[in-house]
């Protein structure tokens, strides 16, 4: 999930896709293989059915429906969608059955948001996924993010005042705003399938995923602590690492516990 294309260390055989719900899927294709070993083609449709393509989440506007504008970003970038598709948004279909336009001027001003990020968002509404897309590899049978999941690529990473930051942890921050949950489980699986991020960017993502999450949704600050347990010993030579600890944060008190609880598991147990 790292990319060694700078001076900054970097370990790309470290991947965070090995999540609990990754594993409990692996042990539900293994048993259904064990069921189906008379018929591969049964075998692949299971497994297809156990991972079923966020694609079945897509929307089709109704015939009639209201054509809104959307100003995004402080450059007021224009997007238009259809009423009904983003309705589905409990965010905009309050401000739709609001009184907040007219029926003469159907237009939404977010000047806070990055087009782009938006952009991914008003894909997944549409179409279920959003770029880069879920692909599933029949020969493997698993799940792979197109154009080889490389965060380095157009689109992977969006660059803020912060500092580089993946798309995935800032859609998956912008869901929780507008009740997507859906997109929260879609945007936390790619980041798992990532290849190619820089470790600065790792941190600045994980900073940026716990300002913007609150305490009680853990899933994505664990997924940063996770990967950055498993890549300890490339974080550990980071200059950048050793400035973003010494500016503090519960990050690292969280990495701390984590740390600790990990060290625990791998230690023997000794008898008291």
């Amino acid at each position: 999930m790292f990319s060694s294309r700078s001076r900054q260390p970097s370990v790309s055989k470290h991947r965070s896709s090995k999540s609990k719900s990754s594993r409990k899927n692996s042990m539900v294709d293994s048993t259904r293989r064990n069921s189906f070993l008379d018929s591969p083609r049964r075998v692949e449709r299971a497994v297809q059915q156990a991972q079923a393509s966020p694609q079945s989440n897509q929307t089709s506007p109704t015939i009639g429906s209201a054509i809104i504008t959307l100003s995004i970003g402080r450059e007021q970038r224009l997007f238009a969608a259809h009423e009904d598709v983003l309705s589905h948004s409990p965010y905009f279909q309050n401000i739709c059955h609001g009184q907040f336009f007219s029926a003469a001027n159907r237009r939404i001003d977010l000047p806070e948001e990055d087009p782009e990020v938006f952009s991914s968002i008003l894909e997944y509404l549409y179409k279920g996924d959003y770029y880069p897309r879920l692909e599933y590899d029949t020969k493997r049978k698993s799940w792979n993010l197109e154009d080889g999941g490389d965060a380095g690529a157009d689109g992977g990473i969006i660059h803020t005042t912060a500092g580089p930051i993946l798309k995935d942890t800032i859609v998956y921050c912008q869901a929780e705003k507008y009740g997507l949950q859906e997109l929260k489980k879609l945007a936390l699986r790619k980041q798992g399938l990532q290849s190619g991020v820089q470790c600065s960017t790792i941190l600045t993502s994980a900073r940026f995923a716990y300002a913007n999450t609150p305490d009680s949704d853990s899933k994505l600050r664990a997924h940063y602590l996770a990967l950055i347990i498993r890549a300890r010993h490339t974080f550990k030579r980071s200059g950048t690492m050793q400035n973003e600890m010494e500016n503090g944060g519960k990050l690292f008190f969280d990495l701390f516990v984590a740390m600790s609880n990990h060290m625990d598991d791998m230690s023997p147990r000794t008898p008291r």
